[in-house]
């Protein structure tokens, strides 16, 4: 019985893995969040850590 709860909790959050990864709200905020260049995240408006340089 312990077995088989198991197995249904473990197929019930592959279910909610794939169907969180095919339809993850915000996915193309996140997407359009990071620099071209370095790939990194962009915090506020400003531009990129690579794009200004280090003083």
């Amino acid at each position: 019985m312990i077995v088989k709860s198991v197995f249904l909790f473990l197929a019930f959050m592959v279910v909610l893995g794939i169907f969180g990864k095919w339809r993850f709200p915000g996915q193309k905020t996140l997407a359009a969040a990071k620099c071209p260049k370095c790939r990194r995240f962009r915090i506020g408006k400003g531009p990129c850590v690579c794009e200004k340089g280090r003083p």
